[in-house]
Order: structure tokens, then C-alpha cells, then sequence
């Protein structure tokens, strides 16, 4: 079964920053698209950054745009997320998934938009106090 394992998650001040990692196991890690959300209690979940695992492509919402860096450890299955200049609008349950789409015409961008990965991880807290 696959697994997704995030870490790094906290509390920090408004101008803060904060590292995530999500590391999958089990999983063949290649030709896929590694994605971070994140979820806020009543609302939808939203995509925040993705990135095709054996490309260099990657990709931000608007709202982290500059902000926010995703990167990866293809050696190790590790994803990242650095988080800089930290918003209390950025506080949330951000959550790692994953889906392979080698081969297929998906993109990693409709996914991010349509949150329609294979697999999930349980998520670590982010909270940004002003």
C-alpha cells in the first residue's frame, strides 16, 4: 500500500518561514505529478504547488506565487515545500498527494485544479499568526 508521509509543519509569525516534506514509500516514484493542498475547515480543499517528478516542471497558485518553492528528492522520494514570508491566510492542514500520469495526456496542472490524485497523505498543521 502506498504511504505519504508529511512533516514539518508548525506555528510561525507572519514573515515566517516553514519546510515541509512529504516522503512516499512503496510507490514508484518516477513519471509522476507530487503535489501539496491544503484545507481549511469549511472550505475546499486548493492545490498550491505541483511538480512532475521526472521533469523539471513545476507549478504555483497564484496566491503562493513567489512565495513558495516546491522541490524535490528524486533519490529518496521526497518532495518539499518551502514556505517563505508566511501569511496568517496561508494557515492550514497542507496535505501531500500523488498521482503517476506517465504515459497518459493528464497534466499536472489539471491535477492540482481537479485534485484527482491517486494517493493522499494525512496532512501536517501550518498555522501563521500575525
Amino acid at each position: 500500500q502506498v504511504e505519504l508521509m508529511e512533516s514539518g509543519g508548525g506555528s510561525v509569525q507572519a514573515g515566517g518561514s516553514l519546510r515541509l516534506a512529504c516522503t512516499v514509500s512503496k510507490y514508484t516514484y518516477g513519471g509522476s505529478c507530487m503535489a501539496w493542498f491544503r484545507q481549511v475547515p469549511g472550505k475546499e480543499r486548493e492545490g498550491v504547488a505541483v511538480l512532475y517528478t521526472s521533469g523539471s516542471f513545476t507549478y504555483y497558485d497564484d496566491s503562493v506565487k513567489g512565495r513558495f518553492a516546491i522541490s524535490q528528492d528524486y533519490a529518496n522520494n521526497t518532495v518539499y515545500l518551502q514556505m517563505n514570508s508566511l501569511k496568517p491566510e496561508d494557515t492550514a492542514m497542507y496535505v501531500c498527494a500523488a498521482k503517476k500520469i506517465w504515459g497518459s495526456d493528464v497534466t499536472c496542472v489539471s491535477l492540482l485544479n481537479s485534485r484527482d490524485m491517486s494517493y493522499w497523505g494525512r496532512g501536517t498543521q501550518v498555522t501563521v499568526s500575525s
